[in-house]
């Protein structure tokens, strides 16, 4: 199974992720979590050439913690930049219902009610997950919702994630892909296993990926 979309090899991750964003000048955006995502985030306040007042944003997973807690994404991002570009609209999983259950049920009906999303951002993690569709679990096999609650051992804190059917009617998924930590992943990735992240399909998908990366 080839690697799905485009593969970008790019000397600075967060430097063409911002490039891009201008570029595709995305009136609704999910956002991702992790380190490479912060990074990123981080450049988009400054280096894309955007105007958020016009741009929606969702998010494409969430562990259900408060969002002030250092393990939010919504947290990360509102830091990292939202808080200071004040885009026209952020859609919060954790502040969607009371519960995993009742967040995840209300954010499947706001996505399926809202137009294809122009850009979802995702990451790719060591064991080859991406948003919170992690190996061997329920999420992997849903076709029939656009949000779900997830969990694993391996992974801390019950989470909401955007399933395949969720991203498949995106416009446009980017992957960003930094450091020699997800070189393993990536290169079993290219070579054919059945990843989750391998599953993603959409209308576009890009992967940025630098050389430590790439291998």
């Amino acid at each position: 199974m080839p690697i799905p979309g485009e593969v970008r090899i790019v000397p600075h991750v967060p430097a063409a992720f911002a490039e891009l964003v201008t570029t595709e000048a995305p009136r609704s955006m999910a956002l991702s979590g992790g380190d490479t995502a912060r990074a990123c985030y981080q450049l988009l306040a400054t280096a894309a050439r955007v105007d958020w007042s016009r741009v929606e944003v969702f998010f494409g997973d969430e562990r259900w913690v408060p969002v002030h807690d250092h393990d939010s994404n919504e947290g990360m991002a509102r830091l990292a930049f939202l808080d200071e570009v004040d885009p026209a609209w952020v859609h919060s999983m954790h502040g969607a219902g009371p519960t995993p259950e009742a967040a995840a049920a209300a954010y499947d009906a706001l996505v399926g009610a809202a137009a294809p999303i122009d850009l979802v951002h995702l990451g790719l993690g060591p064991d080859g997950h991406t948003a919170s569709l992690f190996p061997a679990s329920t999420a992997l096999d849903v076709t029939d919702r656009l949000v779900v609650v997830n969990a694993d051992d391996a992974h801390p804190h019950t989470r909401l994630t955007f399933t395949y059917p969720a991203l498949a009617r995106s416009r446009l998924v980017v992957f960003t892909v930094a450091g020699a930590g997800k070189r393993d992943a990536f290169a079993r990735i290219r070579a054919g296993e059945d990843l989750p992240a391998a599953r993603v399909e959409a209308e576009r998908v890009i992967w940025l990926v630098d050389p430590e990366a790439m291998g």
